[in-house]
């Protein structure tokens, strides 16, 4: 399939020069997001530059009944962007202006194109930068930030992107445009804002965001320790959360994937510990260095085998930069690895790594294990090899079990990367049949013809009846009309 002379001409006429791919061998730098195992070609790629050209490429989209899947810079992990063969992938990563930092009202205007990391640059020298911190930072964008409601190693105290975020600026499937929230901390009506924010595209097409700016806290320091098991240092996760204190960033890492870190950014980190856990308290140097004397207590009590903490900005820096460098460094001990996303209720960390272990076992197949700890989101990383036959499918059933295992304890299926295609089965485990259909009306109700992002993110409920997750009476589903969403 390819898009027509007519639709081509006109794409053309709408966007830059060098704003429409056609060319397979180009397409191929969109086939994917993160989720590398997905693949597909789209019929054609846009790059548009401004909001004005998002609007008109939408507004032909929807005369001509085109799907759009939208995209910021790929680096999702849930296959959010995974092109579909009869749409058009609609790129944002050439909007990528700062339009405005107010260090008055704390507060930066950008494109859904500007990276996240940016920001943060370019608000510095107003002492001020933006708190969520995907490890992704230095590539992923805003606008994706808000698809995904992407969180960070800094999340635990200063929240996620929706907690980060003011006002958006949309396009509608009709081609309208929309402002949701305000420059103030509130605004009248329904919250809009925390419904688009994690809507994976599959509501609106963001064009520009207005953001939360912080002052930069004047000390900051991260406390490295090290246990001779994963068990006792998730004890200590719980023990630290229940002592009433909040650290800024709480990370821990298993072996496996310290080991690699280290291999790759030489962090410092110790190899022989069974895990580690990163702590950071900021705030005044008298607030960091009593916090950190009550976690030192803490860690203690729980075993812990060895600790340091940071005496410089660059060695803070340099610890940090192990653990975001955690998931590309642990491409050099595997092929292949499929990263999950999970989220528990902190005091079943113990049982359910445990679980993990023993799944590992069942599939025969290794994990490297990363958590935002302190708010109880898993990242475990399946380790496989695409090249040996039936490694990628054992390694996906694998994280659908582990995701299974989420939900059984209390938790969800995702924490920060979305459901996209990869886990829009597991949303049959985590909802009823009413939840979802609540969900598909949502979606109606923003695009009523499925043109953004369609088969993504909320699954039919015939597909849920498939899967035996629910249960259908007669044969015969409520709401059949929305079953092509």
């Amino acid at each position: 399939m390819s898009l027509t002379p007519e639709l081509g001409s006109a794409l053309k006429d709408i966007l830059p020069d060098d704003g429409l791919i056609l060319e397979p061998e180009m397409l191929r730098a969109y086939e994917c997001d993160g989720l590398t195992a997905k693949r597909g070609l789209p019929l054609a790629v846009a790059l548009p530059r401004t909001g004005k050209q998002v609007q008109a490429v939408v507004r032909l989209c929807h005369e001509h009944r085109l799907p759009i899947v939208p995209r910021g810079a790929g680096t999702g992990l849930s296959g959010g962007a995974q092109p579909l063969s009869n749409g058009l992938v609609l790129s944002l990563a050439r909007m990528q202006r700062i339009l405005e930092i107010n260090p008055d009202n704390l507060s930066a205007r950008v494109q859904p194109g500007v990276r996240n990391l940016a920001v943060s640059d370019a608000a510095r020298a107003h002492g001020l930068y933006y708190a969520p911190d995907p490890s992704s930072q230095i590539a992923c964008t805003i606008g994706g930030n808000v698809a995904e409601n992407s969180g960070g190693v800094h999340c635990l105290k200063y929240g996620l992107t929706v907690h980060n975020i003011l006002q958006l600026q949309l396009v509608t499937a009709e081609g309208e445009l929309l402002e949701i929230g305000s420059n103030a901390l509130d605004s009248p009506g329904y919250d809009l804002l925390a419904l688009l924010t994690g809507s994976e595209g599959l509501l609106g097409i963001i064009t520009e965001v207005t953001v939360k700016l912080l002052p930069i806290p004047p000390a900051a320091r991260v406390m490295l320790a090290a246990f001779d098991s994963v068990e006792q240092a998730g004890q200590a996760v719980g023990a630290i959360i229940a002592a009433g204190i909040v650290p800024a960033g709480l990370e821990m890492m298993d072996n496996r994937s310290l080991r690699a870190a280290e291999d790759f950014v030489h962090a410092g980190y110790p190899v022989d510990a069974a895990a580690i856990l990163l702590c950071e308290m900021d705030g005044t140097q008298t607030e960091v260095h009593e916090q950190l004397e009550r976690v030192e207590r803490i860690l203690l009590r729980y075993g812990c085998s060895s600790m340091r903490a940071s005496d410089s900005e660059e060695e803070r820096t340099r610890i940090w930069a192990g653990r975001k460098a955690a998931f590309p460094a642990v491409g050099r001990i595997s092929p292949d690895y499929y990263c999950m996303d999970g989220t528990i209720p902190r005091h079943r960390l113990p049982e359910v790594l445990s679980r993990i272990e023993a799944m590992s076992g069942k599939y025969s197949l290794n994990v490297a294990n990363v958590f935002h700890a302190g708010d109880g989101n898993l990242h475990p990383l399946i380790l496989y090899d695409a090249s040996k036959p039936g490694e990628l499918a054992r390694a996906e059933k694998f994280g659908g079990e582990i995701l299974a295992l989420c939900v059984e304890v209390g938790g969800t299926i995702t924490g920060e990367h979305g459901v996209g295609s990869e886990k829009i089965d597991q949303m049959c485990v985590q909802f009823h049949s009413m939840e979802l259909q609540q969900f598909h009306a949502i979606k109606k109700a923003f695009d009523e013809t499925a043109l953004f992002n369609p088969g993504k993110a909320i699954p039919t409920l015939h597909r849920c009846a498939e899967l035996g997750a629910m249960h259908v009476h007669n044969g015969e589903l409520p709401f059949p009309d929305l079953e092509r969403f």
